[in-house]
């Protein structure tokens, strides 16, 4: 069996990339669906219009080498998409269910940075430019992505701890101070 080159390894991801974004073209959908945060929602479908584009970028890639736009089983996106599948079928409290689609949404982002930074970096080394710009450019949108489900996690999962006790934490914050005696303060002399 002949040995792989960096060409053919990059390649063989660029294939892994197009079958993961074309499952996420599928998935992400499902997910706006079962959002139950409008915000968290919008995002899902703001992302799927953008999955769509980095499809289009892969087709944009394998043209220009002269290859059929095909993809290669994504074993790690499918089992990724597996996994927010069973989490969508858990029944959880209020505000809950967005905070385990985050989670997996953002497992998902952190594959595809991974995976983008690698094939990036192939691209410069075998002097594909215009493929290292196209790259770089869906690189900086899953990083994007990831930062505004980061961002987006902070209230949502605030959220989902106070539906266990239905108070925020900023209400059991407020009833665990402890109230300071009036009068002088700890500074004025006596």
């Amino acid at each position: 069996m002949a040995k792989m080159s960096l060409r053919e390894l990059y390649l063989d991801e660029l294939r892994d990339l197009y079958d993961a974004e074309n499952r996420l073209v599928k998935a992400l959908p499902k997910l706006a669906k079962e959002a139950e945060s409008q915000e968290l929602r919008s995002g899902f479908e703001k992302h799927l219009e953008q999955t769509k584009g980095h499809v289009e970028r892969l087709q944009e890639i394998f043209e220009t080498m002269g290859e059929k736009a095909s993809g290669k089983r994504c074993a790690a996106m499918a089992g990724l998409i597996q996994e927010g599948d069973e989490m969508m079928g858990e029944d959880f409290e209020t505000g809950v269910k967005d905070a385990a689609l985050i989670s997996a949404a953002q497992r998902v982002e952190h594959y595809e940075i991974a995976a983008y930074g690698c094939v990036r970096t192939w691209a410069v080394l075998l002097g594909e430019s215009e493929a290292q710009n196209l790259l770089q450019q869906t690189l900086n949108e899953e990083k994007e992505t990831d930062e505004k489900l980061t961002e987006l996690s902070e209230e949502i999962n605030i959220h989902a701890m106070g539906s266990a006790s239905g108070k925020t934490k900023v209400q059991n914050e407020e009833e665990d101070e402890v109230p300071r005696p009036r009068g002088k303060s700890r500074s004025a002399k006596a």
